[in-house]
């Protein structure tokens, strides 16, 4: 018997998504738990997998189409059970907004060129994830070319026949209009975007926003990084960076002013002190600002922080990170400094109350026991909601994360 999968409620608060690619196609047998479609919900792309076994019988959206929690996805009947042309979905599960055709079934990949997905049951596609494998470069030895664990041991070892890359497909022509005042491109919205635009337009219009600036001399910060910045690497095995300092900086200030490290409960009227450190950290990605959450993050060395960081930010960019790891967060932590400027007022990051901004490093010169030097300067800023922190509050709090960053042996204590 056919059976109807829908899009699921995945919870936090979902209801609507993008189907970004069909992982299956119409007449494929597919298992228990294999992914199906990847869905771009919230501001992370996520697979989906089969709840049950059997022969994939229509698609009912499109890559591309929005759809809505409990929105018909995939029919699926049993084992050798082939669609009617036409066939529409089993009575009771009538589509909620008209599909697109369902594609045809896969055929083969032409010979030396991989499919867009190569053949690999999840199991093998974690094992290529954690031996660092690109699938897409390797040649299946398995039944209809599917991939195997012994194919990805092979190419990790080095040892494996890698299959040509497929031809780089023509970039897409986008059309353009010409009206009265001249040429206009016309861009499609992203789903991501019209999150980021929902989201900064419910806290400018939730939030009293108010940004308060700071300046903190980091020469002897950038002294003390530059002496331990080797041996870290050497120790993380990644690139190290100044931002482990900042976040354990803020930790510290977080402890002392906790309500920059709160949210507010608008229903019951009651504001709620986290005892809980999870940092977010803003990630510029070329679809726009995502915003990974390093959870405990008072509880992590240097090491494990600039590990953590450096796995999310990558896969920020290549929208792999699960919907938990958005979640949580208690403070925000935006570093403007590396794209220039003086300094910015970053949106508060919702139910947050405030978010921290880092900017440019800058030698200029300053006064320093009476005597002009040049020294490494930098302006902090925190925007925060004045409905319920008070701008004196706000200066307190800034003034002990310039004190923290200023100081890395008053750091290192506090830590």
């Amino acid at each position: 018997m056919a059976q109807v999968f829908s899009f699921p409620d995945v919870g936090e608060g979902i209801h609507e998504g993008r189907v970004v690619e069909w992982l299956v196609a119409a007449g494929e047998v597919v298992t228990e738990d294999q992914p199906l479609v990847k869905v771009e919900t919230d501001k992370a792309v996520v697979e989906l997998p089969s709840p049950f076994a059997g022969t994939v019988l229509a698609l009912h959206a499109a890559a591309g189409a929005d759809i809505r929690v409990g929105d018909p996805l995939v029919t699926i009947g049993a084992a050798g059970e082939r669609a009617a042309a036409g066939a529409a979905p089993p009575e009771g599960q009538a589509r909620s907004r008209p599909a697109a055709a369902a594609p045809a079934a896969s055929q083969p990949a032409a010979a030396g060129v991989p499919s867009s997905r190569p053949p690999a049951t999840p199991k093998t596609r974690a094992l290529a994830r954690r031996l660092g494998v690109d699938l897409g470069r390797v040649r299946g030895t398995g039944s209809g070319g599917r991939i195997t664990d012994q194919d990805i041991e092979r190419a990790a070892a080095g040892t494996a026949a890698a299959v040509e890359p497929a031809p780089r497909a023509p970039a897409p022509v986008r059309p353009v209009a010409v009206s009265a005042d001249g040429e206009v491109e016309r861009l499609p919205i992203s789903h991501l975007r019209k999150v980021i635009a929902n989201a900064m337009r419910q806290s400018k219009q939730q939030s009293a926003h108010v940004t308060h600036v700071d300046e903190a001399d980091v020469t002897e910060l950038l002294a003390h990084y530059r002496r331990a910045k080797p041996a870290l690497e050497e120790r993380a095995g990644t690139r190290f960076t100044l931002l482990p300092f900042f976040i354990k900086a803020l930790v510290a200030a977080l402890r002392e002013h906790p309500m920059f490290n709160a949210s507010v409960d608008e229903e019951r009227q009651e504001i709620l002190i986290k005892r809980y450190f999870n940092i977010g950290i803003a990630v510029d990605t070329p679809e726009g600002l995502i915003v990974p959450v390093i959870r405990e993050a008072d509880r992590k060395d240097m090491v494990a922080l600039a590990v953590e960081l450096a796995d999310k930010a990558e896969r920020a960019r290549n929208r792999q990170l699960r919907l938990d790891e958005l979640k949580g967060g208690s403070c925000t932590l935006t570093n403007i400094g590396p794209l220039g400027g003086v300094f910015a007022t970053p949106i508060i990051n919702q139910p947050e109350l405030a978010i921290v901004g880092l900017h440019a490093i800058k030698e200029r010169p300053a006064v320093v026991n009476g005597e002009i030097a040049i020294r490494s300067l930098m302006y902090l800023s925190v925007s925060f909601d004045h409905r319920y922190i008070d701008g004196a509050e706000a200066a307190r709090f800034m003034s002990d994360l310039v004190r923290l960053v200023s100081d890395p042996m008053l750091l290192m204590a506090r830590m």
